[in-house]
Order: C-alpha cells, then sequence, then structure tokens
C-alpha cells in the first residue's frame, strides 16, 4: 500500500495571498472559531513559520481577513468611469448583488458571523465588525442625503436593518432567497422617500 505523500509547502511570493484566500474560504465554510491555524497553513500550504511570519496570531488573520472583504461589500458611490445611476438604484443595488455559486450552507453576512462568534465587544474582530456596520449604515445614509431626503439617517438604518435580517434569517432557512423579499420592502421605503423628497431626487 502507498504511503500518502506528505503536504507540499508552497514556497516563493504569494504565501501571504494564499494564507487570506484560505482563510476566507475556511472562516466562510465553517466559521472562525472551528478553523485552526494547522488547517489553515495546510490548505494554504505554508509552514506553519511561514504562517505566524505573516500574522503572528489568528487575531491579526481574522482581522486582515475582514479588512480584505471591506471594499468589496460596503455601498459604494459612483464611479467616474460608469454612468451615474439614479439615487434610487444606488440605495438598492446592496440588495442585487448575487452571493458566490457554490453548495456550501449559505452564511449570510461574514460580519455579521464575526459578530456571534466574538461576542466580547472589546474584541478587537468585533469592533472591526461594528464599525463596518456602521460605515454601512452611513454610506445608504450619504446617498439618502445625497437625493434630498428629508430624514436620510432613518432610511439608511431602515435599509441596513433589512440587509442585516435578511442575512440572518437567510442562515436559518439556509437560503438567499429572503434578500429578494427585503429588496422588495426596501424598494417600498425608497420610492416612498423619494415621492416625498421631489422629483428632482428620483434622477
Amino acid at each position: 500500500m502507498t504511503e500518502p505523500s506528505p503536504v507540499r509547502r508552497r514556497r516563493g511570493r504569494g504565501a501571504r495571498e494564499r494564507i487570506l484566500k484560505a482563510a476566507t474560504q475556511l472562516f466562510t465554510a465553517q466559521g472562525i472559531n472551528a478553523t485552526g491555524m494547522d488547517q489553515l497553513s495546510t490548505v494554504a500550504e505554508v509552514s506553519k513559520r511561514t504562517l505566524y511570519t505573516h500574522f503572528p496570531s489568528k487575531d491579526e488573520l481574522v482581522g486582515a481577513y475582514l479588512q480584505s472583504l471591506v471594499d468589496d461589500l460596503l455601498p459604494n458611490p459612483p464611479s467616474p468611469a460608469q454612468p451615474t445611476p439614479s439615487p434610487r438604484e444606488q440605495l438598492l443595488a446592496v440588495f442585487d448583488r448575487k452571493p458566490p455559486e457554490t453548495t456550501a450552507p449559505f452564511r449570510g453576512c461574514p460580519f455579521l458571523n464575526v459578530s456571534v462568534e466574538v461576542p466580547d465587544p472589546g474584541h478587537s474582530a468585533h469592533q472591526l465588525a461594528a464599525a463596518y456596520k456602521r460605515e454601512f449604515a452611513r454610506r445608504l445614509t450619504d446617498i439618502a442625503r445625497q437625493a434630498g431626503v428629508a430624514d436620510p439617517e432613518t432610511l439608511g438604518e431602515q435599509l441596513a436593518l433589512l440587509f442585516d435580517g435578511a442575512a440572518a434569517r437567510g442562515i436559518a432557512l439556509n437560503s438567499s432567497h429572503t434578500r429578494a423579499c427585503a429588496r422588495s420592502i426596501a424598494e417600498s421605503l425608497v420610492d416612498a422617500a423619494l415621492a416625498d423628497a421631489g422629483p428632482a431626487s428620483l434622477g
């Protein structure tokens, strides 16, 4: 019987990127607490020494993992290279993002997941998740304010709450379709707020 060959460790550049890619894969599939550094080093194909050289602690790796997600998941302002969407389109865009195609259980929002797995509000990972959630609502509020909505803070918080509620319910039901229901509610809120703001806000 042939003995299984040992895991090969890849050397050279790109180790940090492979570690972050492995962290994203494992944290998404099984959670932070269930993922050990040994498993991370195996999946990333790096030695434990290399892993700890780039990330001296698991907390630092979790922080880098969360930071790597921020730009893709926060509501983004229109790009100069793209046609400017209407305020309505900008406010609803967060509900239109398609989750990655996978057969794994639906995992919802990674920042919500982290805040549940790390319940201590003083922990760095929990603080990063909270900061992200505040920034998420702030950006929606800024879009609503630019549209001339009378109470942009309330609308921004309502849309953020809808988004988070759909993500949490989706985890329980193992379904990403909850976002479609949340979007229909968001449409009603946004359309009412923009109608009150006047025709110019509909862009």
